[in-house]
């Protein structure tokens, strides 16, 4: 962005009516438009925005036109080539055939686009575009929805850390200006921006992300709206936490939990009821003259429904609850809150009793006067849902994350942020005899190449490997060129999609574990592929898979003749608990 280029886009909407006095002196508006925006130029059927990818900039339309397509495309046109599980007879054909050159990659496996029918990439400009062929015929075979000069699409991915919901792609020639997060965020200060940006969420994607919510699917349609209306939006800590992840994770534990920004503080009387939307949050108490942690929360977890609840339906003469636990954001935290009045009148009646913590559920049956009372609450609430609903629906604990122990193992975990992750390696080192099976049958089913070493973290018997974990938060997907690594919608596992791979390391570079690699490939001769631009060797991004093209799963964990390592989802602290106390 030049001078010209920001004076240009000072006379064009939305940033004309924006009041410069808005922004502080170090930070100007056209600072913002010079530091955080940029702009592209896009070609006919160019993919712009890819759905399930993760990103970190909202795009608005300056010239030209895009396409927001309704119904999904598939991976194959999107460049992605779904891996299929190999048969047996097939797995073991390339164990005992494997490759004797290191990173061996068959000509399909390197450039494919450049030949295939269903896309290509090309260079535009100074980036990597992926383009796709016959987009006009799937216009037309695709329900979409086109955008225009002064729209605006991506900002709640960008925002709120949270995959593309949806594939964009460029209708003709096309200028759009990319701003990235920091930016969107600071154009917020002005305010008819930021009300534009709240008013478009509230209409279009609150009422949906609280139909997710397990605590709300019941509620009536009229009680959601009045929901959605009451509920605030909050973010706390840095949306670039893997920045500060190395420096925080080498305080000591006290300084770290000081740190942390304070969403909720326990002894205080609730006021909302908080929803974890992505990011994690530390539940801690008071401990001596410092906190102890008792628990992390992910994405779904409530903070402050017991109390609340409590409080809604104690006698008069009782005392109110005050808050059990501190409620701090662990690097990044984006939270939804809903008012303490809405939650008591719009949200507490329309939950089942049998989802109810035992002590909220005997309030609430103290309260019924006789059975038969219960009986008609129960009649007409089934009465109020559609049949489907009635029927088949089974019970869902409220998952407000506070019945975990007390541990330090649970330190250990947060300080290091391994809950991020949804299949950590993890090894029970009073079980592990060295013998390093582990990584020769990783090294078996990818030609040679082992995808970690059997090192890592330490605490007490557990080590936890330097493994690829397929994070809850991927910030290795943010900043792709071409959408390479994504997660499977359906599995979870992140995988590199190597044919669209252009070896730039933005991926490894942003992984705060370390657990890419780059590596440069050969064919089965052993000779490098070299870009044909440059002649330069060719190198792309290589990572555990969790083998999901093999048929028995990961081939660590089968492979440990001791049972001493497993793939367990760290997000939540119970399975890992589950484990241990299964052992012990």
């Amino acid at each position: 962005m030049n001078d010209a280029d920001v004076a240009w886009l000072r006379s064009r909407e939305p940033f004309a009516s924006m009041n410069p006095k808005s922004f502080p002196r170090t930070t100007p508006l056209e600072g913002i438009l010079r530091n955080d925006c940029r702009l592209i130029r896009c070609e006919p059927g160019e993919v712009l925005v890819r759905e399930g990818d993760y990103g970190n900039s909202a795009f608005l339309v300056i010239a030209g036109s895009v396409s927001v397509m309704v119904d999904s495309l598939s991976p194959e046109q999107l460049g992605r080539t779904p891996k299929q599980k190999l048969s047996w007879p097939e797995a073991m054909r390339r164990f005992l055939f494997r490759s004797p050159v290191a990173e061996a990659r068959e000509p399909s496996q390197v450039v494919p686009l450049r030949t295939n029918s269903s896309g290509t990439i090309r260079t535009l400009d100074d980036r990597q575009a992926i383009f796709l062929q016959d987009f006009d015929l799937v216009l037309r075979e695709h329900e979409h929805v086109s955008l225009g000069p002064g729209e605006l699409f991506g900002e709640v991915a960008a925002m709120y850390r949270s995959p593309r919901t949806a594939t964009v792609i460029a209708e003709n020639e096309a200028t759009l200006l990319e701003i990235r997060w920091q930016g969107l965020r600071m154009f917020r200060r002005d305010k008819a921006f930021a009300d534009t940006l709240d008013e478009h969420y509230r209409e279009q994607w609150l009422p949906v992300h609280l139909r997710e919510i397990p605590l709300l699917r019941y509620l009536p349609e009229a009680n959601l709206q009045r929901v959605a209306g009451a509920t605030g939006l909050h973010s706390y800590g840095r949306m670039e936490w893997d920045n500060d992840y190395k420096r925080q994770r080498k305080l000591p534990l006290a300084e770290q939990i000081e740190s942390e920004p304070v969403v909720a503080e326990e002894g205080r009387l609730p006021t909302d009821l908080i929803i974890v939307r992505s990011g994690f949050g530390r539940l801690s108490q008071h401990y001596g003259a410092s906190h102890r942690t008792t628990a992390y929360l992910g994405k779904g977890h409530l903070f402050g429904f017991e109390e609340l609840a409590y409080n809604s339906l104690r006698s008069e003469n009782a005392p109110p609850k005050t808050l059990q636990h501190s409620l701090r954001a662990v690097g990044f935290l984006d939270t939804l809150s809903i008012p303490a009045e809405v939650f008591a009148e719009a949200v507490l009646p329309h939950v089942r009793r049998s989802e109810l913590p035992a002590e909220i559920a005997k309030l609430v049956t103290r309260r019924d006067q006789v059975a038969t009372a219960a009986e008609n609450v129960e009649r007409r609430t089934q009465a109020r849902l559609p049949q489907s609903k009635r029927d088949g629906q089974s019970d869902l604990p409220i998952v407000t994350g506070t019945g975990f122990q007390q541990t330090e193992l649970l330190e250990f975990v947060v300080q290091n942020r391994l809950n991020n992750g949804q299949q950590a390696m993890v090894i029970d080192l009073n079980r592990c005899t060295r013998c390093d099976d582990c990584v020769k049958a990783c090294a078996s089913v990818n030609d040679g190449n082992p995808r970690f070493a059997r090192q890592g973290l330490i605490h007490d018997r557990l080590q936890f490997v330097q493994a690829c974990m397929h994070c809850e938060d991927p910030v290795c997907m943010i900043g792709c060129p071409t959408g390479s690594i994504a997660r499977d919608v359906d599995s979870g596992v992140v995988v590199i999609h190597e044919p669209i791979c252009i070896g730039c390391g933005t991926c490894a570079n942003a992984c705060p574990y370390q657990n890419i690699q780059m590596a440069s490939i050969r064919d089965r001769s052993g000779k490098p592929y070299c870009d044909s631009a440059s002649g330069k060797p060719i190198t792309k991004a290589t990572k555990c898979d969790l083998c999901s093209t093999q048929p028995n799963g990961p081939a660590c964990a089968s492979a440990c003749p001791h049972d001493a390592l497993v793939r367990i989802d760290l997000t939540e602290s119970a399975p890992l608990s589950q484990w241990l106390d299964r052992r012990s």
